[in-house]
């Protein structure tokens, strides 16, 4: 394990690309002290990192761009996409610059980000800063995701400062370490594709299959083979999404992974209250992003990364892979809603029973983690009503013919009580990371108290254990919970 973070050896493999693909940049320093607001020794631990680093006195400083760390070589990336249905031409990363990578013990690269770290020429009319607000946002939900299982980027550590940041209203400024095997998106490609440069966009995708996907470089068709695993990775991540209920909120191609990570977390939100049509993103004004949106958007994402590739495969079995994708994703969700109700295998007459549930929960804008967490305490041969889980509904009458008929299926293809809520445990989250839990952290943060995020990010890194300590955040959000709104510039 590295005990000084002078031992951290930095290496840039995208850096080699040339600067076709970024602009070489240096971090700009925040005006006034900067602090080191958060350090999360689970993502540390990824880079061999000891917790006792946190200790060094240059760790703010260093994660805040003043100090550099030797091998260093600071870049921000060049993309373009498709924002809300749009192309726009050029993108990039506007306050995000990539430090270099750090290889581990276990062979693996991490990529090492500063988000909020000043000016870029891909900044275009924003000021490359990040505000607390955002980046306790974005460090809560990183670790909160990779809790759930679900592939996603880390955050390393949460640097605040008095710096003056402008968005609704004047905000103090921060920044987040990003940590990602690779940050290259959707977005990379058709950049490429549609300058009409198809030498560079064939070596960036040779440089994608060569360090991030090595067991397609024999296949006799790398490039088609590449499109297929992109498709099902994202066909998995959506899946996962659905499954616990999160809303992305601006799903647009340059917010894409090329691994299937979930990346870039801005206007995001766990579903209460069940609603297909749950739009997260106050700036998204015609719902393309909403919850039920998701899977489709998915797939029109694909599309335009399989167009970009179309230098490189022939257009029909591009199509080929994109056909792929529906039946991926419904295999996958399927499935884990079959898990989430006790069952192994997503029957016919499983999927029926869990259509009509979640019809009843949109009714009743039934809590969706809360009521799937209380659902493994239901017993094959009890008898009892479950009175804290038809209170839950509207028509209570019709929930306990539901819950008859669950306790029929369970007698005749559920595995016994005890294995069977040990699995749903293990797959429904007592915990989420609700906005309103975020906006107790944040606001606690601005008055300088930055014990709520340490007690979320405990909390959020384990989300199916118990924790009686804070089990009021298992409970229905308060009341004023209802007023929060995020938007893009959250």
């Amino acid at each position: 394990m590295r005990t000084s973070l002078n031992n951290l050896a930095f290496t840039n493999s995208f850096g080699t690309l040339g600067e076709t693909f970024y602009s070489r940049v240096t971090p700009t320093p925040f005006e006034t002290r900067a602090r080191l607001l958060h350090f999360n020794s689970s993502a540390a631990a990824l880079l061999d990192l000891e917790p006792a680093v946190q200790q060094d006195h240059a760790m703010a400083d260093i994660f805040s761009g003043k100090q550099a760390l030797p091998g260093t070589d600071p870049l921000a990336m060049l993309y373009a996409g498709h924002q809300f249905g749009h192309y726009v031409p050029e993108l990039g990363d506007g306050r995000a610059i990539l430090l270099g990578e750090v290889t581990n013990q276990r062979g693996e690269k991490w990529e090492i980000q500063l988000k909020g770290s000043g000016l870029t020429p891909y900044s275009r009319d924003g000021d490359g800063r990040a505000v607390l607000r955002s980046s306790i946002r974005e460090y809560l939900c990183s670790e909160a995701m990779h809790g759930l299982g679900i592939p996603t980027t880390r955050t390393l550590c949460l640097v605040g400062s008095d710096d003056e940041v402008y968005r609704e209203r004047i905000e103090t400024g921060a920044m987040v370490t990003r940590l990602a095997p690779s940050h290259v998106r959707f977005g990379s490609f058709e950049v490429f594709f549609y300058r009409n440069q198809h030498a560079p966009l064939q070596t960036l995708t040779d440089f994608v299959i060569e360090h991030h996907y090595p067991e397609l470089r024999e296949d006799p068709q790398p490039y088609t083979a590449l499109l297929h695993a992109v498709v099902d990775r994202t066909a998995r991540m959506l899946a996962q999404w659905q499954a616990v209920g999160f809303a992305h909120g601006v799903m647009n191609t340059d917010n894409m992974s090329i691994l299937g990570l979930t990346l870039d977390y801005g206007p995001y939100g766990f579903m209460e209250g069940y609603n297909p049509g749950f739009i997260c993103n106050h700036s998204d004004y015609q719902g393309r992003y909403a919850f039920d949106q998701q899977p489709q958007i998915g797939l029109w994402n694909l599309t335009c990364l399989a167009q970009a590739l179309t230098p490189l495969i022939e257009v029909e079995s591009a199509k080929a892979a994109l056909q792929t994708y529906q039946q991926r994703f419904t295999e996958h969700y399927y499935q884990l809603l079959a898990q989430k109700i006790g069952f192994e295998q997503p029957k016919d007459e499983v999927l029926q029973l869990v259509g009509d549930l979640l019809d009843q929960m949109q009714r009743s804008q039934t809590d969706y983690t809360r009521l799937f967490r209380r659902l493994g305490d239901v017993e094959i041969e009890a008898k009892n009503p479950h009175p804290e889980l038809r209170d839950m509904f509207l028509q209570r009458e019709r929930f306990d013919r539901w819950l008859s008929e669950y306790r029929a299926l369970m007698r005749s293809g559920a595995r016994p009580d005890a294995e069977r809520r040990e699995m749903m445990m293990s797959i429904n989250p007592k915990y989420v990371l609700r906005n309103y839990m975020g906006q107790i952290a944040i606001d606690a943060a601005e008055q300088q108290d930055y014990s709520e995020i340490d007690r979320l990010m405990r909390l959020l890194q384990t989300p199916f254990e118990e924790h009686p300590e804070m089990a009021h955040y298992a409970e229905p959000p308060p009341d004023w919970a209802g007023s929060i709104q995020v938007s893009c510039s959250s």
